[in-house]
C-alpha cells in the first residue's frame, strides 16, 4: 500500500469510527416522543430508528464492535504511511536511524491520537448530543444494516455482556430510558421558569407537581362543615337549601349522621305536584364512592372518573366516615378556585 493510500484509509477509518460513535450516542439520547410522530406518518427511517432504540443493547454491541475494529486499524494503517513520509524530512536532521524511527513513531502517535479523539470521537458525539432526534433518524438505518450483516457476532457479544451483568444481580435492559421522572420534569419546569423560557402565570404547572404529593385527607371537607339534608328530605327541602346556600349538590345523611348519598339540583327539577312534598325517590339519590383518607389524590380522581360521580365519602383507617371529598376541590388543587354557578357568596 502506498503512503498516500494509507492516508486516505486513515480518514476513511476515522469516518467509520465517527459514524459508530455518533450512532451510539444518538440511539441512547434520542426521545421516542420526537420520533414516533414521523414513524406514524409512515417514514421508514423513523420506524427503523424506533426499532434501534427498542434494541439499544444490541445496537451498542454493533457500535462497540465497529469502534474497536476502526480504532485498531487506524494506527496500523496510518503508522507505516506517516512514518515513511516523515522519514525523508527527519533524515535531513542528521539523526540516527533509531532516533528517526522513535521520533516518527511519536509524531505519528500524536497526530493519529489527535485526529482520532477530535474527529473520530468528540465531534460526532457532540453533534449527536446537539441533534439527537435528527441524528438517530439519519444514522439508525445504516447501523441496523451493519448489525444484521454481523448479526451472529453482535448477538454473541450482547449475550455475553448481558450474562456478566446478570451475575452482578442487575437485570439488563434492551431499551434506552426515554422518559422523565416527575422530579426531573419539575426541575426542568423550575429551571425554564427561572431562565424566562416558560411562564406559569396561573400556577397550573406548579400546582400539578404539588397535586401529586397530596392525599385525600388534605382535600376532604369535614362532616361538620358540610350542608347536609336528612334522609326524609323532599324536593322542596332541596329548593330551600339552594335558595339559602346556593350549592347545586347536597349530601344526604342517615339517622346516625353518616353520608349515604347525595342529590343534585337537576335530579329534582322535574318533580312537581305531590312528588314535590314527599321524600326524594331513592332512584334520584346518587351513591357515594368510598376512598381511603391516606389515598393519593391522583388515585381518588381516577376513582371518581371511573364511577362517574362528583363526590366521595372519605373514611379513616378504621372505616369511619370523616368527611366528603368533592371533585371541585380536587380540580381547584390544579387550576385554582372554581366557583359553583349557583353558590351564594
Amino acid at each position: 500500500m502506498s503512503d498516500w493510500a494509507g492516508i486516505v484509509w486513515l480518514f476513511v477509518l476515522l469516518a467509520g469510527n465517527a459514524f459508530f460513535v455518533g450512532a451510539e450516542f444518538a440511539v441512547i439520547s434520542a426521545r421516542r416522543s420526537q420520533i414516533e410522530p414521523a414513524a406514524e406518518r409512515g417514514k421508514r427511517s423513523a420506524r427503523t430508528a424506533l426499532w434501534a432504540m427498542e434494541h439499544a443493547t444490541l445496537m451498542l454491541a454493533t457500535t462497540q464492535l465497529g469502534i474497536t475494529v476502526c480504532s485498531l486499524l487506524i494506527l496500523n494503517v496510518a503508522e507505516p504511511a506517516i512514518h515513511h513520509l516523515l522519514h525523508g524530512p527527519l533524515g535531513l536532521t542528521g539523526l540516527s536511524d533509531t532516533a528517526i524511527d522513535v521520533t516518527s513513531f511519536v509524531i505519528t502517535l500524536v497526530i493519529v491520537s489527535f485526529l482520532h479523539v477530535v474527529l473520530g470521537e468528540m465531534v460526532p458525539k457532540n453533534l449527536s448530543f446537539s441533534f439527537p432526534d435528527r441524528a438517530v433518524v439519519l444514522l439508525a438505518p445504516p447501523l441496523v444494516f451493519v448489525g444484521r450483516v454481523f448479526g451472529p457476532i453482535t448477538h454473541a457479544l450482547n449475550w455475553a455482556a448481558n450474562g456478566i451483568v446478570r451475575l452482578t444481580g442487575v437485570t439488563p435492559r434492551d431499551e434506552a430510558v426515554s422518559t422523565f421522572t416527575l422530579e426531573e420534569v419539575e426541575t426542568i419546569v423550575q429551571q425554564s421558569t427561572r431562565e424566562g423560557l416558560l411562564q406559569d402565570s396561573t400556577g397550573a404547572l406548579t400546582n400539578a407537581f404539588e397535586f401529586s404529593a397530596k392525599t385525600a385527607r388534605e382535600v376532604t371537607v369535614p362532616l361538620a362543615s358540610i350542608e347536609t339534608l336528612p334522609p326524609s328530605a323532599t324536593p322542596a327541602d332541596v329548593e330551600r337549601a339552594v335558595a339559602k346556600h346556593g350549592f347545586s349538590r347536597y349530601v344526604i345523611e342517615d339517622e346516625r349522621g353518616t353520608p349515604v348519598g347525595y342529590v343534585h339540583l337537576k335530579d329534582v327539577l322535574d318533580l312537581e305536584g305531590e312528588e314535590f312534598d314527599v321524600p326524594i325517590p331513592a332512584a334520584s339519590i346518587r351513591p357515594l364512592v368510598d376512598v381511603d383518607s391516606d389515598a393519593e389524590i391522583e388515585s381518588v380522581l381516577a376513582v371518581l372518573r371511573r364511577s362517574g360521580t362528583h363526590l366521595a365519602r372519605t373514611a379513616d383507617p378504621f372505616g369511619r366516615a370523616i368527611g366528603v371529598l368533592f371533585l371541585e376541590d380536587i380540580l381547584e388543587e390544579l387550576v385554582g378556585e372554581v366557583h359553583d354557578a349557583t353558590r351564594r357568596e
